[in-house]
């Protein structure tokens, strides 16, 4: 009696669970996959884009199905079940009038309808489709495509009627929102974070790159106290030997003082030069300075640096005096924050007990601590300066040489740009002069 009712219902909830499932699974898909696969030539794919680049009419598409397969749902068994069942309850010793009977049958069918409907037709089948996005989505698209056909003339009647009343309420239906903002993006790093999905220092870099453009070259350039300068009235001897202490690429030159800017060395230049006067490192190893408002934003310098190919930039306060400087290099800092230094070398490595790796740049300092022994700090800052001095003179790039010099054997392994690279230092132990003796 009961069995094609049943059967209807349970065909219907299936039509329900079809559609409630297509609905997350196309939404849950991966836009820029999907527009790969159907660059690629997936004929699937492609009818998945012509459906989603209409949004509100896909959506729409859906719920028409939806809300059609329930209403006819509980309009049959209203009709199939309930005048049956009251006749039932009658005929089992109940005394109410009939109509009355039916009412409540109706209302009983309906909440036994409502909950395998949203348990069987809406909840299980959207947490399936969000464990298999990509695969059902792809399956059902020539179903879903046929539907949007069937349904078109339906779905263009409410589409013109929903817009029709967004506008009387002074809504433009074509008003398009921004698909995320920052703060959502942020949102998602956040959880991303929690779950594990997303390293701590891709989050970092991520927002570091949104706080790009707010970021003024004042908060990132070195300030002009900590700044390196070649003075004009200085000799030649004078400039090699800063230039062989300090580990830069680039000197400002000062005239009078350090807001009279003359021009920025490059030392890759100045080290080819075979002739370093006075007159052929200004002609050939100077360059104009790059000069940059303390306000300007750090985006914009680094797309001035990129169009104008400049990697050294002099900073400007508000009165034209000089603040500081700013490399490509400190750009980059700011996008990708502390894994620069994470990728870097570590200067000073212990190998064996008497045995070190040393980096040209490391400070002679440290060298001297590290080693334990005594080194002329105060007439070199860095460790390469110091080798240079003890050699006498300044190698070709590629080149690799052993020196012994206060009882260590140095044996240098990389020189580029005319800069020490890895060194291998041995402690060489000392002997006693009492014991030489004898």
């Amino acid at each position: 009696m009961f069995l094609v009712p049943i059967l209807l219902q349970v065909f219907l909830i299936t039509l329900n669970a079809v559609f409630a499932s297509a609905e997350i699974a196309v939404i849950s898909m991966n836009d820029n996959k999907m527009k790969r696969m159907a660059m690629s030539g997936d004929k699937r794919a492609k009818r998945l884009l012509a459906l989603t680049d209409q949004p509100a009419r896909f959506l729409a598409t859906i719920q028409v199905a939806i809300t059609l397969a329930g209403l006819l749902g509980s309009a049959f068994a209203a009709e199939n079940f309930a005048g049956e069942l009251a006749q039932l309850l009658q005929n089992g010793g109940i005394e109410a009038p009939l109509n009355v009977l039916r009412s409540f049958c109706v209302f009983i069918i309906t909440l036994i309808l409502a909950y395998f409907n949203l348990v069987f037709g809406e909840l299980v089948p959207k947490r399936v489709a969000m464990k298999n996005a990509e695969k059902l989505a792809l399956a059902m698209s020539g179903m879903l495509k046929t539907v949007a056909k069937i349904f078109a003339p339906l779905v263009w009647l409410l589409t013109v009627s929903t817009n029709g009343i967004l506008r009387l309420m002074r809504i433009d239906p074509e008003d398009e929102e921004d698909i995320i903002s920052e703060e959502e993006i942020f949102m998602m790093l956040d959880q991303g974070n929690e779950r594990g999905t997303i390293d701590i220092e891709e989050s970092t870099f991520i927002r570091n790159v949104f706080a790009f453009d707010d970021i003024p070259v004042e908060q990132a350039c070195t300030h002009r106290v900590d700044v390196v300068m070649l003075e004009i009235e200085d000799d030649m001897e004078t400039w090699e030997k800063i230039i062989l202490e300090n580990r830069f690429t680039y000197f400002p030159i000062c005239g009078e003082d350090s807001d009279d800017i003359l021009g920025v060395l490059d030392t890759k230049t100045y080290f080819r030069l075979q002739d370093k006067s006075r007159e052929t490192v200004m002609a050939e190893a100077v360059d104009k300075p790059y000069l940059v408002p303390e306000t300007m934003k750090a985006d914009v310098l680094l797309k001035n640096m990129r169009a104008n190919r400049n990697h050294f930039a002099l900073v400007l306060d508000e009165y034209g005096g000089v603040s500081g400087i700013i490399t490509l290099r400190d750009l980059i800092h700011l996008l990708i924050g502390d894994m620069l230094e994470d990728m870097e070398e570590e200067e000073i490595l212990s190998i064996s007990e008497d045995t070190w790796r040393i980096m040209g740049c490391a400070s002679l300092e440290d060298v001297s601590d590290e080693l334990n022994i005594p080194l002329p700090v105060e007439e070199y800052e860095t460790y390469g300066g110091f080798i240079f001095s003890e050699l006498g003179k300044i190698p070709e790039d590629g080149t690799q040489f052993t020196i012994e010099t206060s009882g260590m054997e140095i044996q240098v392994n990389q020189v580029e740009n005319h800069r020490i690279g890895e060194t291998i230092v041995r402690v060489v132990p000392r002997v006693d002069e009492d014991n030489q003796e004898e």
